[in-house]
């Protein structure tokens, strides 16, 4: 496993639940801004138990092809999702609303 690997994984380890963050930011706190199709990559392929639903795209879109499933672990956690979208990161009101309006 790579450095990059590692800081991605502890990133989303470190993630609680209800907790919603953008494949951009994971990228970014593990030290490669810039980097969230990486992100992306080593979610995919890490064999390790963490919360990977917590993480979307930057407009808070799910993972493609894996919607249903990933909707439903967020919202185990009180995640709102509409659409294939979470509406509010964080249902106590701390989170960002990862959909843009307009």
């Amino acid at each position: 496993m790579t450095d990059f690997e590692m800081a991605v994984r502890d990133v989303v380890a470190r993630l609680r639940p209800g907790q919603v963050v953008s494949y951009g930011e994971v990228a970014a706190e593990a030290g490669r801004p810039g980097a969230a199709r990486a992100v992306g990559a080593v979610l995919a392929k890490l064999d390790a138990p963490i919360p990977w639903w917590r993480v979307v795209t930057s407009v808070g879109r799910l993972v493609p092809g894996h919607e249903r499933e990933h909707a439903r672990r967020l919202r185990a956690e009180g995640v709102v999702v509409r659409a294939g979208h979470v509406r509010r990161a964080d249902p106590s009101g701390g989170g960002r609303d990862h959909r843009r309006s307009g």
